[in-house]
């Protein structure tokens, strides 16, 4: 397998937002990682699959202190939150974020029984090996572990992250995971909606999925007075983007299967 150049690719939304991604990872796990810059704070969305070292990646942008926050614990949205000094998850998924599940995250042939194949019923293709090129040489895929890291605080809906002169404020979204989390800046009707709701096949029949949850998420969503949505894949969107897909999920067209 090739060898990648770099790791990570980078583009500037606007004056205060840069994406940041994995283009070696396969769609699946390609997370979008978001850095919010603050006056007397940075902010990280999500962090990726911790293949290769992100804070590195992105040391042209950190110039102050940064939260760095995962919504949630799947392992291609916490990989590299150990690099960060400050560490905010929701309180039902820190122990997940303490001690990661011990498989070969990379290789799906070896992941957990069910994971792969519940995943693909979603309409997902699943490679065996993740990954399209290595970050180093002599790295192998069998022995990649998600890394693990220790929470420095708990963020719980109702909570506000400070950046100075901004402030997201956190809206717990169930129904993906348990601890799913989202951060609303009221004042741009700016959200970071991680994978509660994103522009592509939404996964709720995967462990520790509720599909009640979800629902109730989705109709919270609906209300939301949004000008923008960064979800944790895919492309961005609009308030009306984000009604169709709620509404299309909420209808069941937006599930590859009928809900029960």
């Amino acid at each position: 397998m090739k060898i990648a150049n770099r790791w990570f690719e980078t583009r500037r939304v606007d004056d205060r937002i840069t994406l940041l991604w994995e283009p070696h990872v396969t769609r699946l796990e390609q997370c979008n990682m978001w850095h919010v810059r603050g006056r007397d704070a940075d902010l990280l969305v999500d962090a990726g699959m911790g293949i290769s070292s992100l804070k590195e990646a992105m040391a042209i942008l950190l110039d102050k202190p940064v939260m760095a926050v995962a919504t949630h614990t799947h392992m291609d949205h916490m990989g590299s939150l150990h690099e960060f000094e400050q560490r905010l998850v929701h309180p039902l998924e820190a122990d997940q974020l303490r001690q990661p599940d011990d498989f070969p995250a990379l290789c799906s042939c070896h992941w957990p029984t069910g994971m792969r194949e519940a995943i693909e019923s979603q309409g997902y293709d699943v490679p065996d090996i993740l990954i399209d090129a290595y970050p180093h040489e002599g790295f192998d895929p069998m022995a990649f572990r998600t890394p693990k890291a220790e929470p420095t605080k708990l963020i719980d809906e109702g909570d506000v992250l400070d950046l100075g002169n901004s402030a997201f404020e956190v809206l717990h979204l169930p129904g993906h995971s348990p601890g799913s989390i989202g951060l609303w800046e009221k004042s741009t009707g700016t959200l970071f909606s991680g994978d509660a709701i994103y522009d592509g096949p939404l996964l709720d029949a995967i462990e520790g999925a509720d599909i009640e949850a979800y629902i109730k998420t989705m109709q919270r969503l609906r209300q939301l007075p949004v000008n923008v949505v960064h979800g944790g894949h895919d492309p961005s969107f609009g308030q009306a983007r984000l009604h169709q897909l709620v509404d299309n999920y909420l209808s069941g067209a937006g599930r590859p299967y009928n809900r029960v």
